[in-house]
């Protein structure tokens, strides 16, 4: 939107949709879930004409006096400046089966497939706030939610998670518990709990919600030889400027606001980067072409 109002030519690359279950912080619209979030941003910026290219970045290189990236399907475009905002990758158990029986049983989103377990027994694995949000999230839908805790107690967590943990009478922590493997045929139907629970070594779940953080995206920043910090999130300046001239990044992917990796700050940032990025192109390109690049601007925790 940013962009567009500068009357340049920007162009969206990202084929993936933000999650981040029911956000309560954000101005204008409280207690929107991540998704509508994302399609009501998309719509305005479809509004301005801006072209969104619903296919994933592969590569992306430096040429002379342009950037040009690559998509997987193998269409190319070249730019002035980029923007690249691809966020988080949310991490795995690496159990056997855990991605053949993704949404068959196993599911990292539980702002989609919560609905889908009503009245079911189900188990969200992870740590944090982020495992504690998806619970009280599955609780509204389900008859009862385990959480598998691999410490001995909550720690850290956002007073409001707290007390919503709280006030959820079917949640409860499993503490000092590790998910060991998947149970099922060609789906998941149960877990097998590093502890006996009940006097079982098995727990029978309808469904596995999988809530363990994610990694940043760093294939693309690799290739451009960006720097990263010991956490491997992109290394940006108050504008939003990586080390490469006419490279700039925003959102969870960058070290720009530390561990508060939220929509607003992801918007904030992208709107940062957005001018950066316009001015330069302004000075070096031609064109003024923008290409603002990324599979999701916004993942909120």
């Amino acid at each position: 939107m940013y962009v567009a109002h500068y009357q340049v030519k920007p162009i969206i690359f990202g084929g993936e949709t933000a999650t981040g279950g029911i956000i309560e912080n954000y101005p204008g619209y409280p207690d929107i879930d991540g998704f509508e979030l994302m399609l009501k941003f998309r719509e305005q910026v479809e509004k301005y004409d801006v072209p969104i290219v619903d296919e994933n970045v592969a590569e992306v290189a430096k040429l002379a006096d342009r950037f040009e990236v690559t998509t997987e399907e193998g269409e190319t475009s070249r730019g002035g400046s980029i923007i690249l905002g691809v966020g988080r990758e949310r991490r795995t158990l690496g159990l056997d089966h855990e991605t053949e029986w993704m949404g068959r049983g196993v599911s990292d989103y539980g702002t989609c497939d919560a609905p889908i377990h009503w009245g079911s027994t189900v188990a969200v694995v992870g740590y944090g706030d982020s495992v504690v949000k998806g619970a009280v999230l599955l609780g509204v839908h389900s008859k009862k939610v385990d959480i598998i805790y691999c410490q001995g107690s909550f720690t850290r967590l956002e007073p409001i998670n707290l007390a919503q943990l709280d006030a959820s009478s079917n949640v409860e922590p499993i503490f000092n518990t590790q998910v060991v493997e998947l149970l099922g045929d060609d789906e998941s139907t149960g877990v097998v709990p590093s502890q006996e629970q009940n006097g079982s070594s098995k727990l029978t779940l309808d469904g596995v919600f999988i809530e363990i953080g994610a990694d940043s995206r760093v294939d693309l920043p690799n290739q451009l030889g960006l720097d990263l910090n010991d956490v491997n999130e992109v290394i940006v300046d108050q504008a939003g400027a990586t080390k490469i001239e006419g490279v700039f990044a925003a959102g969870d992917l960058t070290d720009a606001s530390g561990d508060l990796k939220q929509t607003i700050t992801a918007f904030a940032q992208g709107v940062i980067a957005a001018t950066s990025a316009y001015a330069y192109a302004s000075e070096h390109a031609n064109s003024c072409e923008i290409h603002a690049m990324g599979c999701n601007l916004v993942e909120a925790d």
